[in-house]
């Protein structure tokens, strides 16, 4: 459908007291919101703040509780996200929502098929997929299987199926949690583009300063209701945080005031084979001591090797060569259940992946790994049970109905607490974590690493990897960057955003304020 003339500026979509419950839980209280023709509104707020709530309702995915939606300056109703995707407006999902067993142009076409006179055109669909993939400066074949890309790749097919459809209102729920730097530049440079052409943007993420790059105007929600609202010469940083948390928080410092205690972690001439390009390693005889009561932020940019050299430890992946030793013992050989027996977990990076069961409640999932604690043979303590997922629930602090809460039902951040919090109960010796704090706002990440350095203080050796260099800068006693698949430098929490930068071969730019 071509859009109507309008001037950019325009307000073509707007939510007006929007409200939508489920059961006793009120998702959104009243919620006013405007999207204007060719500008980029964003929403900040907090997990579980109802913001990819709101987006649901706007594009169709489900039915407001009360209040309507106006398009065009006309009350609609929405039957499904195909009747608002062909009025225009697409959503790119928080959760990606792909087919893994299928090829990325399969993924991109699913449901709308071109056809032709012999049926399914796939010949075109494949010159698209090319086209956009180039767009998106991006070289997939369009051939691949989902299931072979990784995490930030299939996050560039599901932003591809988006722009394919040509949407007058594109909505992004935190498009760039998976993307790495260079990649989330040619993401900009795209809603740039989309910006001139009339189309209009709404725009999710936790990544605040660097939505401010792109945003024209901000809308902060804040437990169902909207807080504050402004234009984009209006609003920076504190403004931002103010009205979503309610003060300026900051992601903490190294603890102190304890002795670290004996290496617990020791990773020797640690080698991981590329399983894409025989002969190249993407952890290439790397060696890392930790010791208890120890932070270490592990930095790099995407394919640097760190997820790799996280799940090689955590027996994920096996090593091409090295040794992984925990507490002086070597345990190279075990399984991952063995490893997390002896106290050595991996918070994953993808948790919808590889971190929870959809089908389990939420308390189901965060007692999954401490089962041995509350089963003797063939016998469960249901008492011993509900005591893990309650106190782990009460320290991670997840919001939630309870543990019987289906794990859907939580948002985002809310769901990367429990994969954090199931590790958590087993009451490991070293705890590994493969970015956590995507999907995460600003005040859960602070929960986040208080409870790293909690721990820390009890003695617990903590590695976590981030791509956000803010993020090393918090809790981390001491800095290791990778590049290539080695350590190409270590700091200590002096270090300089501009230092870790350099060291991992990423251009330094200048900030946003």
């Amino acid at each position: 459908m071509s859009a109507p003339a309008s001037p950019n500026g325009a307000v073509v979509l707007s939510a007006r007291n929007v409200a939508k419950s489920y059961g006793s839980i009120h998702a959104l209280k009243g919620v006013n919101f405007d999207v204007r023709r060719g500008e980029v509104t964003t929403l900040f707020g907090e997990n579980g703040a109802g913001k990819s709530t709101l987006m649901k309702i706007l594009s169709g995915v489900v039915k407001p509780t009360s209040g309507e939606i106006v398009l065009d300056g006309s009350p609609v109703s929405f039957s499904s996200s195909s009747h608002a995707r062909d009025l225009g407006i697409s959503i790119i999902h928080q959760e990606l929502s792909l087919a893994p067993n299928l090829s990325v142009r399969d993924n991109i076409f699913m449901g709308r098929e071109l056809r032709g006179a012999m049926g399914v055109d796939f010949a075109e669909e494949e010159r698209r997929t090319r086209t956009l993939m180039a767009e998106l400066e991006e070289d997939i074949d369009p051939l691949t299987p989902v299931e072979d890309l990784r995490l930030g790749q299939q996050q560039i097919v599901e932003i591809a199926r988006a722009l394919s459809v040509n949407s007058r209102i594109l909505i992004m729920d935190e498009p760039t949690s998976a993307l790495s730097a260079s990649e989330v530049e040619v993401l900009f440079k795209v809603i740039g583009d989309l910006k001139s052409r009339g189309v209009s943007i709404v725009y999710i993420s936790h990544h605040l300063e660097e939505a401010l790059q792109i945003t024209d105007h901000a809308v902060v929600l804040r437990d169902g209701a909207m807080t504050a609202s402004a234009p984009r010469g209006e609003i920076d940083l504190e403004w931002i945080v103010r009205n979503m948390v309610g003060e300026n928080f900051d992601l903490g410092s190294p603890p102190t005031g304890y002795t670290m205690g004996e290496v617990a972690l020791s990773l020797r001439n640690i080698r991981v084979a590329d399983p894409g390009q025989g002969g190249r390693f993407v952890v290439d005889g790397l060696s890392l001591d930790v010791r208890a009561g120890e932070i270490v932020c592990i930095y790099g940019l995407m394919g640097a090797g760190r997820t790799e050299l996280l799940e090689c430890a955590a027996g994920r992946v096996p090593a091409a060569s090295g040794e992984v030793r925990l507490e002086g013992a070597e345990v190279g050989r075990l399984s991952i259940a063995q490893r997390i027996a002896r106290g050595l977990v991996l918070v994953p990076e993808d948790r919808q992946r590889d971190g929870l069961v959809q089908t389990m409640s939420v308390g189901e999932n965060l007692s999954l790994a401490s089962i041995g604690e509350f089963t003797r043979g063939l016998f469960t303590s249901r008492r011993r049970e509900r005591a893990i997922v309650d106190e782990s629930i009460r320290d991670v602090h997840i919001k939630t109905d309870g543990g019987s809460a289906p794990i859907g039902s939580l948002s985002g951040g809310n769901q990367q607490k429990v994969v954090i919090g199931k590790m958590l109960a087993t009451d490991p010796r070293v705890v590994l974590l493969d970015e956590p704090s995507r999907g995460i706002d600003i005040g859960a990440k602070a929960e986040v690493f208080r409870l790293l350095a909690e721990g820390a203080t009890r003695g617990l050796a903590v590695v976590y990897s981030t791509s956000e260099v803010g993020e090393c800068l918090s809790i981390a006693h001491r800095i290791v960057v990778m590049r290539r698949g080695r350590i190409s430098a270590e700091f200590g929490s002096s270090a300089t955003k501009e230092e870790i930068m350099a060291a991992s071969g990423e251009a330094v730019v200048a900030e946003t304020h």
